[in-house]
């Protein structure tokens, strides 16, 4: 079709085509239809704003010919400088000039700073900088850029400039270091909306009654629709999240305020209304008054943090910055001589002891998670691991931490050195908080001053400063840690009533496996008696390593190495190892296979585990029915059995004794949310308590003859078993007891409870019970609690 389509078309039509922008265009950047009055595109970089900006004017100023006149004759560019105009909206590579047809292309006369079309339209370029160059000419239309400043050092030289590795036209502002400062870009939107508030600067017009820029559709570069802040520290997901720390951007930013709004509200709130705040600089992230507390309280963490100082001038309380800006310089010949003074200059140094060389900081970081982190300095010659530790509790990044604590070390180890000296009268503008450069003795030292006292003279003292320690160093910003958004899906239980593994688990309590993918991060547990009322139980915090079987396993025999079987387990979670013998022979890679129920579960070791495909893993070398699991296990298990490693992440469910075989409910689903919710997977259970089971009785045997049958066995523990040195296995019951069973097909003809592992079957016994032919013999140990344990069996011929 589209080879069709430019076929049909002639030279000129093929010449014409590449210009036709309502041909190429994408939906956003044709001119909306309606009588509008202003047309704003909001979109990210690539989004074709210039574009449609510039084929917008070409659609107002040209005709049908070249040199027809077209709708418009003036139309106004306005930017934030002229050489941003000139650079994007003129000469840029989707500006007005790269647009234009050759025989509709407009001159730039960059004398008159405007472009003359050849029909005689005319686009002047404006700064916004320049705002009174708009009064006095007319226009048809202007195509206005948005404003906006980069937060970065220096951006108001530039504001259209941006950082961007992968762009040709990435760039720092004019004498930028190009260190981030986003105190910076909203002192540019803050002057930006001050001067257009005001009505002088903006009149209201005659014709329209409106100002004549109406600041409530006035848009800054740049607001970003992905949400903060996933962007931009996921930067997986969006790679220009690296472009965010000095760029554009205002999401993440337009919630901080401002050091000076911050401080003026706690002195309204403290009824102090004699302040002065002019003198601050600096943003606020966040910042937490978790208690009604005087004023001076909740200041001093800002004071702390920011680096200002408040004293009291002519009956005002004034804030200044620490920034190390002298105040006044003075002579020796200015210091005045006091009774009160040993000397014209007092000098006291602290003792070195005194000093703590190492300072810790905890903050919240912002940017992630709203995790409290830690930031520390330590002096480069400091031996001992004692440290000054504070918490402040202020939103900030790791990069801003550091820098305060980098300057709290300097301004220790250099604030040692306290001087006293006297003025006089005539040296009464020296105020607290002033920075003197003092030269005394053929000494120059930098002083800030801490304390006046106001007498026949001046006493001042200061403590010694260096301007340096107030200069922001450039540190390397540590990118805050987030966890991707994982959705409230339903998790998937298992619930696993087991034999005894290590001997101090509850022997009645069942365990729970828990996986989902995606793992929610935690999953809790509710349970109920009724179904109706339920209560927290438990919280999971690691998902299980589990899985099924991808091929059948067919039954072998416990107590050797099962050398011919190999299983392929897809996990749904989790990794598997191999693992040495002797650590198999520990307990390692201990698993559970079994068909979902919670009772029907074999015990299974495995020692070698071989990645065979994505998430699947080939085992061989097992150890077969452990624990007394071979009791009973199947002929086979199919493939989709269920795996549960049994590494203790299943964790048992809490069970009352008096609970065991009663139905109860339970409620399994992602920990964020309440039990009710949607999310969360209900079942109903009810517990025999494997782990009370006596396992089945070994090495069970039948001695025949013509006067009867006579079967022993040695009886297993479930407890402590594994000692070398005891004479026997400890009983684990109250007595000593078995249940002998005879079953003559499926019918069962005998039993009988006997106190020893024997028990004699006579022929005539046999006889009586249609059994003379052959039976199969079945021997149980007994439990007061649990009742009849695992059975043995084994099938008589005659």
């Amino acid at each position: 079709m589209q080879s069709a389509f430019l076929s049909s078309l002639n030279e000129a039509e093929l010449l014409a085509l590449p210009y036709l922008f309502e041909f190429w265009a994408l939906p956003h950047q044709i001119t909306p239809e309606g009588r509008w009055r202003n047309w704003i595109i909001m979109g990210g970089r690539g989004a074709g704003k210039t574009r449609a900006g510039a084929e917008w004017v070409r659609s107002c100023v040209e005709g049908a010919g070249p040199r027809d006149a077209g709708r418009c004759a003036r139309i106004a560019l306005v930017g934030e400088t002229v050489a941003q105009v000139r650079e994007v909206m003129i000469f840029g590579e989707s500006g007005i000039l790269a647009c234009s047809p050759p025989d509709r292309r407009p001159e730039w006369q960059a004398s008159r700073g405007r472009l003359l079309w050849p029909n005689g339209a005319v686009a002047q370029v404006f700064s916004a900088h320049e705002p009174e160059a708009l009064r006095g000419p007319q226009f048809d239309g202007a195509w206005v850029d948005e404003l906006g400043c980069a937060a970065i050092d220096k951006g108001t030289n530039q504001p259209n400039k941006f950082l961007d590795p992968k762009s040709s036209e990435s760039s720092l502002p004019h004498y930028s270091n190009g260190r981030r400062d986003d105190y910076l870009q909203a002192q540019y939107l803050r002057a930006m909306h001050r001067f257009w508030a005001r009505p002088e600067n903006n009149p209201v017009s005659v014709e329209y009654d409106g100002p004549m820029l109406d600041l409530s559709r006035a848009f800054v570069w740049a607001w970003d629709a992905r949400p903060y802040p996933h962007f931009p520290a996921l930067e997986a997901v969006w790679s220009d999240g690296g472009n965010y720390a000095r760029g554009h951007w205002i999401t993440g930013r337009a919630s901080a305020r401002s050091l000076a709004s911050v401080v003026s509200e706690l002195c309204e709130r403290a009824g102090l209304t004699a302040y002065d705040v002019s003198d601050l600089k600096g943003m606020v992230e966040g910042y937490a008054v978790g208690q009604v507390e005087e004023a001076r309280a909740s200041l001093q963490p800002l004071m702390l943090a920011y680096g200002f100082d408040a004293v009291e001038r002519d009956g005002k309380l004034v804030f200044l910055m620490r920034d190390g800006r002298q105040d006044h310089a003075l002579e020796a010949s200015a210091v005045a001589l006091s009774a009160e003074l040993d000397a014209d200059v007092e000098r006291l140094r602290a003792s070195d002891t005194e000093l703590m060389g190492r300072v810790r900081l905890r903050f919240i970081q912002s940017g992630a998670d709203f995790e409290t982190v830690a930031e520390e300095a330590v002096l480069a010659d400091e031996a001992s691991q004692a440290v000054a530790a504070s918490e402040l509790p202020l939103v900030m990044r790791r990069g801003a931490g550091r820098q305060i604590v980098e300057r709290w070390l300097s301004e220790a180890r250099v604030a040692r050195d306290t001087l006293r000296f006297a003025l006089p009268p005539s040296k009464l503008d020296v105020a607290a908080g002033d920075v003197l450069r003092l030269q005394f003795d053929g000494i120059e030292q930098l002083l800030r001053v801490d304390r006046v006292e106001i007498g026949t003279e001046q006493m001042i003292e200061a403590v010694r400063i260096e301007s340096e320690t107030y200069n922001p160093v450039d540190l390397a910003e540590d990118a805050p840690l987030m966890s991707g958004f994982t959705p409230a899906l339903p998790v998937f239980p298992l619930f696993l009533d087991l034999p005894l593994m290590r001997g101090d688990e509850v022997p009645h309590a069942p365990h729970l496996a828990v996986t989902a993918e995606p793992w929610p991060g935690s999953a809790a547990l509710y349970t109920s008696s009724d179904g109706d009322s339920y209560q927290f139980d438990r919280l999971i915090v690691a998902r299980s390593t589990l899985g099924v079987l991808e091929t059948p396993l067919g039954a072998a025999c416990p107590g050797l190495y099962d050398r011919g079987s190999r299983v392929n387990v897809r996990l749904t979670s989790g990794s598997l190892a191999s693992v040495t013998e002797l650590a198999m022979l520990n307990g390692a890679n201990l698993a559970a296979i079994g068909d979902g129920s919670p009772e029907n579960w074999e015990l299974v070791q495995f020692q070698n585990a071989e990645l065979v495909a994505d998430k699947t893993y080939a085992l061989t070398r097992l150890l077969r029915g452990q624990l007394g699991s071979d009791a009973w296990q199947p002929s086979e298990w199919p493939a989709g059995s269920y795996f549960v490693l049994l590494d203790g992440r299943p964790k048992q469910v809490d069970l009352q004794a008096s609970e065991r075989g009663l139905e109860r409910f339970y409620r399994v689903g992602p920990a964020s949310r309440a039990s009710d919710d949607a999310s969360y997977t209900g079942v109903s259970q009810a517990f025999d308590g494997v782990g009370l089971r006596p396992l089945s009785p070994c090495h069970l045997r039948v001695a025949s003859n013509s006067a009867g049958h006579v079967a022993s066995w040695i009886r297993r523990t479930r407890v402590g078993g594994d000692s070398w040195e005891a004479f026997d296995v400890p009983l684990g019951e109250e007595s000593e007891r078995y249940l002998v069973r005879v079953s003559h097909g499926a019918q069962v003809v005998r039993e009988s409870v006997v106190t020893g592992p024997t028990w004699s079957y006579t022929a005539a016994e046999a006889a009586a019970d249609g059994a003379g032919g052959g039976f199969q013999l079945s021997v149980a140990q007994l439990s007061a609690v649990y009742g009849v344990g695992a059975f043995a069996h084994v099938d008589i011929s005659l």
